[in-house]
């Protein structure tokens, strides 16, 4: 296998035969596997949501994982965040995932950012990837992520889950008519709870990270049709799936200018 300036282009016996049923989908075949083993991915978080994304995503080959999550392990996190186990309490939520993700994917490369980022360093490791992943669980965080995405042009699959509700959808700032999360979201809830305050169902979390971890794969490989400009509403009570069309507000003060709101079914 030879590599330029970290750059394959081809995949290994090993990686053939290791992921050859996902290779066998005819929208991705070798070419797409050989997109996903060149792509990096920024998850940040590692709890409940950035779980499942970072463990389909490494076993679904994609080159370089970033981790990002300045939290340790607690025996409350077990019950959803299952990149974890019992053995990973008091370790930081990076090194645990680490260790988990080589075990299932020792091909990948893995980078740990294991205290929280400012706006430079934060703007400097989206830079550094193709696509990122929000798994965080605050309102803050991820307006300064979306900002970051936003000044980069770096897609933004945004994925959220609180006690049995979920929401899904993806950023683009390379298209023109993609809305940012701030056009959907505005300056947030006043009543912001997070899942230690109002709880949330394993499950929930599960299904929400699979389908963020599936947008990114549609992303980097290029196939399918991502969630832009649609929101993805999950209603785990009744089982029942809704999706909104989200419209770019020109006067976004992030993506456009000033600040409001629109979002139209």
């Amino acid at each position: 296998m030879s590599e330029r300036a970290g750059f394959y282009d081809e995949l290994s016996d090993e990686e053939l035969l290791r992921y050859s049923r996902q290779i066998l989908v005819q929208q991705i075949d070798v070419a797409g596997q050989l997109r996903l083993k060149n792509s990096r991915v920024l998850i940040i978080g590692v709890g409940g949501l950035g779980s499942p994304v970072a463990l389909y995503l490494a076993a679904a080959g994609v080159g370089e994982l970033h981790l990002a999550d300045f939290d340790t392990v607690d025996l409350s996190n077990l019950q959803r965040q299952i990149a974890h186990d019992s053995l990973s309490v008091g370790q930081a939520k990076v090194d645990s995932a680490a260790a988990r993700l080589k075990a299932i994917n020792p091909l990948i490369k893995l980078q740990l950012q294991r205290t929280a980022m400012d706006q430079d360093s934060l703007g400097s490791a989206v830079a550094a990837v193709d696509v990122v992943l929000d798994c965080s669980d605050n309102f803050t965080t991820r307006e300064a992520v979306n900002a970051a995405c936003v000044a980069n042009k770096i897609p933004l699959v945004s994925g959220a889950a609180i006690r049995l509700e979920g929401q899904l959808s993806v950023f683009d700032p390379r298209n023109d008519s993609s809305p940012c999360y701030h056009c959907l979201y505005g300056h947030g809830s006043e009543a912001e709870l997070t899942c230690s305050e109002a709880g949330v169902v394993g499950p929930l979390v599960g299904l929400v990270g699979s389908l963020q971890a599936l947008e990114a794969l549609k992303l980097l490989v290029g196939f399918g049709e991502p969630m832009v400009g649609r929101l993805l509403l999950i209603d785990a009570l009744g089982s029942r799936f809704r999706e909104l069309r989200v419209k770019r507000d020109p006067a976004c003060s992030v993506c456009s200018g000033t600040d409001q709101q629109v979002a139209h079914e």
